[in-house]
């Protein structure tokens, strides 16, 4: 807690520079990147989600205690390499997180909120899936089960989104080659925000890009395609908080009405997992059930997610939003 403090204080002033310097630079370019009304938005939006996660932090840490009390290595000789190993395994978590946000109905529905904006700027980094708090723990459990320090994960993850937020922007072009091989630049994160067709679902790194070149959800961002921000069918009313963070909750409601079988229904892209033979081979560790149902069904659901659906797939579904997405 006291670390998170501490980057508060170190990045808090940044942001108010970077952001400053950002809105007077594109006025004065006559470029127009930032709106009051958008701005503040994604501030509110910012300061919804961090007071959900801070309420529900009590019970994400004693969960992910429970789970640390069994976990399976030791990293007490090394320091360096502790550091080091969280960060990679944790920004792969994140990318599985991310990859199933975009990729299972259910969780883009809470993910979309994030990309809803036709704006990109630096304070878009701000606009956060307001309840992406209550289930994003989920993804540090095999982190904790493999020794990392629940506090540590929660420490890294907030340390990584500084980054996360200083590539949403429009005024640095290209990075040299060396660096947008293995990390993730602003214009990889420009792709990710847009709706163009061949842009959909791509670039889902935080800070590393080498996880969308691994698993073949990378995308270039292409001159002759120039990006479009925002949603394949922009909301109609974008300053309305309720519509922003509850809209595809709405639209799934209206397509699970449809005259339609529900096997068809429930379809949503959403893998579901026969665990319960493997929690009854693996309680020979000392796990509990529930335990092992919720760390097994994470791994599945982030191995799976490298297996989902085609992007091409995808884009159909996304770009004919009043339609059931399936698989």
């Amino acid at each position: 807690m006291l670390n998170e403090q501490l980057l508060l204080l170190i990045t808090t002033p940044l942001y108010i520079i970077v952001i400053g310097a950002e809105i007077i630079l594109s006025n004065l370019h006559l470029k127009k990147y930032y709106t009051l009304k958008d701005t503040l938005m994604n501030m509110y939006l910012c300061i919804l989600n961090g007071s959900i996660d801070l309420l529900f932090r009590a019970v994400y840490l004693v969960i992910l205690i429970a789970f640390y009390n069994f976990h399976l290595v030791s990293f007490a000789f090394n320091p360096i390499v502790y550091w080091f190993l969280l960060f990679i395994f944790e920004d792969l978590a994140f990318y599985f997180e991310h990859r199933v946000d975009h990729y299972c109905r259910f969780f883009w529905a809470v993910h979309v909120t994030h990309h809803s904006s036709e704006e990109f700027n630096l304070t878009t980094g701000f606009r956060s899936s307001v309840l992406q708090p209550l289930y994003r723990f989920i993804y540090f459990i095999p982190l904790v089960l493999l020794g990392f320090k629940p506090l540590d994960i929660v420490f890294m993850y907030s340390l990584t989104q500084i980054y996360g937020i200083l590539v949403h922007t429009q005024y640095i072009d290209k990075m040299p080659p060396w660096f947008e091989a293995v990390f993730v630049s602003p214009a990889h994160h420009r792709v990710h925000h847009a709706s163009n067709i061949r842009y959909l679902d791509r670039n889902m790194g935080m800070v590393l890009i080498i996880w969308d070149k691994i698993f073949g959800t990378f995308q270039e961002e292409i001159k002759e395609d120039p990006v479009k921000y925002g949603l394949t069918k922009q909301l109609e009313n974008p300053y309305h908080l309720f519509n922003i963070i509850f809209h595809e909750w709405k639209n799934i409601s209206h397509d699970l009405h449809k005259n339609i079988p529900l096997s068809l229904k429930i379809k949503y892209r959403a893998s579901i997992f026969n665990v319960g033979c493997l929690c009854i081979k693996l309680e020979i560790f000392g796990l509990n059930r529930n335990m092992m149902i919720i760390a097994i069904t994470t791994a599945a659901i982030m191995i799976s997610t490298c297996f989902a659906v085609p992007p091409a797939v995808i884009t159909l579904s996304k770009e004919n939003t009043a339609s059931i997405t399936m698989i």
